[in-house]
């Protein structure tokens, strides 16, 4: 309420899982966030999506998010505004700006365009080593925890996720995420690069950054926008294993569980908007 008082707020970031579509989901050309986002890019909001789903395919993002890009791409609002929707993937790692001439309707923006001076400075080898470090821890507590798992590595996180018809248990995901983050907090790399593990609802993930990083890099590819000026909407901000709570060292934040809070919210701040501008008028 305090952002909108002092002012438009310039730009609203979002988790997916959760908080756009329910776990696992995607959100769908029936999903009632939608017309509440587009709402917000034609008053001239950035709006960016920072997720912890990390790919380099642009495919990927369109099959989780087609509903709100297809929604954007057959809007009839100005080509500038409807260029104000990114996807921060890997909670820090690969920025996607809208694309109305890409059958995926988004194209990945090299790193030199976005990254913040700070990641600039992250070492390739540093990343390495991480994710060694990472996937070493993982692979102990699958074995001390008797998990039914399987390793994932990429390019900047890795994970574990359940083999076919398993499911892990809450205690064993939060005592892994609690385990690995740990062993990282300790560790010589772990002082050097800032990481991020999380409880994903069945998988746990160590990502390069956090969504601290992610949602500042937003606010720098929008030629600089201020944290006050910034809201950040998730459903994870307990400070153990949950990937939302560092978004609160880059603005404010507002706690939600599920999506039909989501949509709740942006029609509080429509509302509210539409309050402030009856009274200044």
């Amino acid at each position: 309420m305090s952002l909108v008082r002092a002012g438009p707020i310039e730009l609203m970031t979002f988790d997916g899982d959760v908080t756009l579509y329910d776990d696992g989901g995607s959100l769908n050309d029936l999903s009632a966030v939608i017309p509440r986002i587009l709402r917000l890019l034609s008053n001239g909001t950035k709006i960016g999506i920072v997720t912890a789903a990390g790919y380099t395919d642009a495919r990927r993002y369109h099959e989780r998010l087609s509903g709100l890009l297809e929604a954007v791409q057959a809007s009839d609002m100005p080509a500038m505004l409807k260029e104000n929707l990114v996807v921060m993937g890997g909670e820090a790692n690969y920025l996607f700006k809208f694309s109305a001439g890409d059958p995926e309707r988004l194209k990945m923006v090299p790193r030199k365009d976005w990254m913040l001076d700070e990641m600039m400075l992250w070492q390739e080898e540093d990343v390495t080593e991480l994710l060694d470090v990472a996937e070493l821890a993982l692979k102990d507590c699958v074995k001390n925890l008797r998990l039914e798992a399987q390793i994932i590595r990429k390019d900047r996180a890795v994970g574990i996720i359940p083999r076919p018809l398993q499911k892990f248990s809450r205690e064993a995901l939060e005592e892994t995420v609690l385990v690995t983050h740990k062993i990282l907090e300790m560790s010589a790399v772990g002082r050097r690069l800032p990481f991020c593990a999380f409880n994903g609802g069945n998988d746990v993930f160590v990502d390069i950054g956090d969504k601290s990083w992610g949602v500042r890099a937003c606010q720098n590819f929008f030629n600089g926008i201020d944290a006050s000026k910034t809201l950040h909407v998730g459903d994870q901000f307990l400070s153990a294993g949950s990937n939302d709570f560092k978004a609160r060292l880059a603005c404010t934040t507002a706690w939600v569980a599920n999506p039909s809070e989501t949509v709740q919210l942006l029609d509080e701040i429509s509302e509210l908007d539409g309050m402030l501008d009856r009274k200044n008028r």
